[in-house]
């Protein structure tokens, strides 16, 4: 009787080119980017309340799950594009939405949308250059305080707190600004920066 031979199964290791489209971490990205206007109507139904701030910091966490993904099987250029898109998508919503309900004030969001929408331009255009700005650690320290200033609002025990909400935004709303301009002079520096022969 002639013994089995048991050889290891193939692992599932594999990487996407740059121009992918269909990728996991596309797909996760694309999911985030649809639960925003679902968010904007729990925010609408609901208001302060734990449920929101439950999927408030679920949609906030999924910014590192996609990325991980995307390092795992190779980053892409829609998907460099996206994932700044979902970001961005979900903050802006919830804040507007809040605007709009009186909770925080306007100028304020106007400004860190105007950063926000303008900086994806900016990016988009350096791109089309050949040209890659680095995120730095202040932005993602930008992300979390913003998340922070809509959860002043959203976390029950918060929601009356106005000064600290107020207070909250506008922290926000310097911080996205200065990264902002860290953003363009970084852009500026590799732009002008000698190509490597």
């Amino acid at each position: 009787m002639s013994e089995a031979t048991h050889e290891p199964a193939p692992q599932a290791n594999f990487t996407f080119g740059p121009s992918a489209l269909a990728t996991p971490a596309n797909a996760v990205t694309v999911a985030r980017l649809l639960a925003a206007p679902v968010y904007v109507l729990m925010l609408v139904a609901w208001g302060a309340s734990w449920i929101n701030v439950v999927v408030g910091f679920l949609l906030a966490a999924s910014d590192g799950l996609d990325g991980y993904i995307a390092r795992r099987h190779g980053t892409t250029r829609s998907g460099a594009f996206l994932d700044p898109l979902a970001d961005k998508a979900c903050v802006l919503a919830a804040m507007i939405t809040l605007c709009v309900q009186g909770h925080l004030p306007w100028l304020p969001v106007i400004l860190i949308t105007i950063r926000e929408v303008g900086m994806q331009v900016y990016r988009s255009w350096v791109g089309r250059r050949g040209v890659s700005i680095p995120a730095r650690k202040t932005a993602k320290i930008k992300t979390l305080v913003q998340d922070m200033a809509i959860g002043t609002v959203i976390i029950p025990p918060l929601a009356h707190q106005h000064s600290l909400q107020v207070a909250g935004i506008w922290f926000a709303c310097a911080l996205t600004l200065y990264t902002g301009a860290e953003y363009l002079i970084d852009g500026r520096r590799a732009l002008h920066r000698p190509a490597t022969p």
